[in-house]
């Protein structure tokens, strides 16, 4: 499967169109191709389980654009890969930031330690597993903690871990599927930016099936396939929580993603083009509400 294009991106000029940050890139590139200009775009092949992916764009010599990077002086192509696409998007953002953390909140296997690791590397900021936090603390697992203590036991000193956590600036903190639940997590989760990784039910129970229900407390069922148990708890689960979960500030749809990508399946989305994604997200969100009901931290 072709990788045709890639998440948001600054602005660019192809030939005489301008490009903005809200526009797919390669697809503007290939349909400039498409008008007949004298305009090469070549992408290149990738396996889904492969984790850094490039393509080129054919610009013209004339093409002085400042944040387009070139690969020869004078030769004609550009080439973009995963990771410089993250590292600038991120670039761009930290200012726009100002040392404010991000919350991602979304259900079980959404993605949202592996997204996280790559989103406080790429901004130089500290990851921090909600759930990790607990279990630090209380010395056991959330496992243990559900099955001997009771879920609204967990749930306070998810509280408390999230009430600690917002005071922290320059944080990427994953919480966990159930964080949303509680209004108090939202006023917290609001002195940072949440962002929810809306991720299709049928892909997160095939995620969660591959590796097991062991470690999910809220999925265990005495009968059943390892997919079927899943996505019956999940479809449960998301009917309780969509609600909450459409309060975060920010969205990034994995579905709307595979399709502007041209992929058929959601798991042939990469983490790190999920981060970029978050990353033009979270742009998206401060650039419209220019920081006026968020906690700025003097940096």
């Amino acid at each position: 499967m072709e990788a045709i294009t890639t998440p948001q991106f600054s602005a660019l000029t192809i030939g005489s169109k301008s490009i903005g940050r809200n526009e797919n890139i390669a697809m503007a590139a290939l349909n400039f191709n498409r008008r007949g200009r004298k305009h090469c775009v070549r992408t290149i092949a990738r396996k889904p389980n492969i984790q850094s992916r490039s393509f080129h764009l054919g610009l013209p010599h004339s093409c002085d654009h400042s944040q387009a990077p070139v690969l020869e002086s004078g030769d004609c192509y550009t080439s973009f890969d995963e990771d410089w696409l993250l590292k600038n998007k991120a670039q761009e953002v930290t200012s726009c930031l100002n040392g404010r953390s991000i919350f991602l909140v979304g259900m079980m296997g959404s993605g949202k330690t592996t997204v996280g690791r790559i989103l406080s590397e790429a901004l130089g900021y500290c990851f921090v597993d909600s759930d990790r936090y607990v279990e630090q603390a209380m010395g056991t697992s959330v496992t243990e903690i559900f099955e001997q203590r009771g879920e609204s036991f967990f749930r306070d000193h998810e509280s408390e871990a999230l009430q600690k956590l917002s005071f922290a600036p320059r944080k990427v903190v994953a919480t966990g599927g159930g964080a949303v639940v509680r209004p108090v997590n939202w006023k917290y989760m609001r002195q940072g930016i949440s962002v929810f990784l809306d991720v299709p039910l049928d892909a997160l129970a095939r995620r969660i099936a591959a590796v097991g229900t062991d470690s999910r407390p809220l999925l265990h069922f005495e009968s059943g396939d390892a997919y079927t148990k899943a996505f019956v708890g999940l479809f449960t689960l998301t009917k309780k929580r969509s609600e909450a979960y459409a309060n975060a500030d920010a969205t990034v749809s994995l579905l709307h993603l595979a399709t502007n990508l041209r992929l058929e399946d959601v798991f042939d989305i990469t983490p790190t083009v999920i981060a970029i994604e978050v990353l033009a997200q979270i742009e998206k969100f401060l650039r419209g509400n220019n920081g006026k009901s968020l906690r700025m931290y003097p940096y």
